[in-house]
């Protein structure tokens, strides 16, 4: 089995992985050997992770995921797949703010 999750960081961002031992990684990622991107924006937080049959599913996904926007991973995260599709790049547009 192989896993592709999505960490939330100690400023907010997310980083997306993939790895065919979660419990491990996540271990690499709170000791700071994990990335280099998440050992300088610790505590890390799993917030989504995605079982898949073959680890070359689970990277594709993690590829996928990467090129997302913050408010789709957001979707991803709360389980609102059905926002998935309307929040592509191509189609969505950020709410102007009233102010």
């Amino acid at each position: 089995m192989a896993w592709t999750y999505m960490l939330e960081c100690c400023d907010g961002s997310y980083y997306v992985g993939s790895t065919t031992d979660l419990d491990r990684r996540m271990e690499e990622h709170a000791s700071g050997f994990g990335a280099k991107y998440t050992s300088t924006r610790l505590p890390v937080t799993l917030v989504w992770c995605h079982e898949s049959a073959k680890i070359d599913q689970s990277y594709a996904l993690e590829k996928q995921v990467q090129g997302w926007s913050r408010a789709k991973r957001q979707a991803l995260i709360h389980g609102r797949i059905d926002l998935l599709h309307g929040l592509s790049r191509k189609g969505y547009r950020k709410p102007r703010s009233s102010g």
